[in-house]
């Protein structure tokens, strides 16, 4: 009361839900119309001190039969799968079953140690943190020529073993812990460590870790090793004009071990970082503060332990996907604010301007 009523006195506005959820909607709508080739966004808001859990869709879900975008429509999320990795590793930290200072040379596959070892890379000092947050020194095998492979055989099924194979082939080993250089294999690596552990296949494991079910995450699955949910609208057509790719037309095999594979709804990926930041899945504080804690100075790397820590003029735990999906928690709003945009070339005219805006909105700063 006390709040509200300075900010009267000072003619700031105090707009609540419905007023809120106006705004996000004529934002939306205005930044389509002008961004019409983006061909669909989709947005959720979840604020719980606003007493906001608000999904809304523009543009269609399918260029060749323009059937409308359905705010409930689940999409690959691609690399936003990495927060989901990084949390679900932290639960075996948690759970006293692995530390992250620890080397992974005991903790990978046999098959997969030998390979490493015999391309000259020490196991022993790489540890599980050093594939948390990208500064392993590990090759990846995601470049140019691999997305060049994925145009001209869109449905090539790939295995991980192929995939770590690209990365033994590709160069030679770096010194580990100095330098952050993002790479898909690093959470490959990750999700066969959790295998391991657990002596389940990873997705399994991932999901009773992150507590779907207690959570009521009905609706996030790991594409093609997972049964498609129950009750669950088709998947929305996503885009990439550089390759002129559908993703209908391509075996999501290529992006799918850790990097990347989980489909969701942009309501559900919300509320996935919403339970993780509200300490609703890492139960202890210091593991969960280590998730968005810089691991290399601030201006090296702004990559923590699965998830990005930016200042936006708001602390903002992000990370994005590259078929044009990003999610946005902020702790000064304890909200969190998911854009799914599925022509990707549009991902970063649209997708910041809506996070960023939305986020100030929560917190009353944005220009109406």
């Amino acid at each position: 009361m006390k709040i509200a009523f300075l900010l009267n006195l000072l003619c700031i506005p105090v707009l609540g839900t419905a007023q809120l959820q106006a705004i996000f909607q004529n934002k939306i709508d205005s930044i389509f119309e002008k961004n019409k080739n983006a061909i669909g966004i989709i947005v959720h808001v979840e604020s719980p001190k606003k007493n906001i859990s608000w999904s809304y869709a523009k543009g269609v879900t399918n260029i060749k039969t323009d059937e409308l975008l359905n705010n409930q429509q689940p999409v690959l999320i691609a690399s936003n799968t990495k927060p989901y990795v990084a949390a679900a590793l932290l639960r075996l930290v948690e759970n006293n079953e692995i530390s992250i200072e620890q080397p992974i040379k005991k903790l990978l596959s046999k098959k997969t140690r030998k390979l490493f070892q015999k391309a000259g890379y020490g196991l022993n000092t790489i540890t599980v943190k050093h594939l948390l947050s990208h500064t392993s020194g590990i090759q990846d095998y995601v470049n140019d020529d691999y997305f060049e492979f994925v145009n001209q055989h869109p449905l090539h099924e790939w295995k991980k073993e192929e995939q770590i194979k690209r990365t033994i082939d590709i160069g030679n080993p770096e010194k580990a812990g100095e330098k952050f250089s993002y790479g898909d294999i690093n959470y490959l690596l990750l999700t066969e460590i959790i295998e391991q552990k657990t002596k389940q296949p990873f997705y399994t494991a991932i999901r009773d870790l992150l507590k779907y079910k207690e959570l009521g995450l009905s609706k996030t699955w790991f594409i093609n090793l997972e049964e498609y949910p129950e009750n669950t609208l088709p998947l929305a057509h996503q885009y990439t004009d550089k390759y002129n790719l559908d993703s209908y037309d391509i075996n999501p095999s290529w992006d799918l071990y850790g990097g990347g594979g989980i489909a969701s709804t942009a309501k559900e990926s919300a509320l996935f970082f919403q339970y993780l930041f509200d300490g609703k899945i890492i139960k202890n504080k210091n593991i969960l503060e280590a998730m968005y804690s810089y691991v290399l100075p601030l201006e090296q790397s702004k990559y923590c332990l699965g998830i990005y820590h930016f200042n936006l003029g708001f602390n903002a735990y992000y990370h994005g996907g590259w078929w044009g999906t990003d999610v946005i928690y902020s702790p000064e709003t304890d909200a969190t604010v998911t854009v799914f945009t599925l022509q990707k070339s549009f991902q970063h005219i649209i997708n910041p301007f809506i996070g960023k805006e939305f986020q100030n909105l929560l917190m009353n700063k944005s220009n109406l």
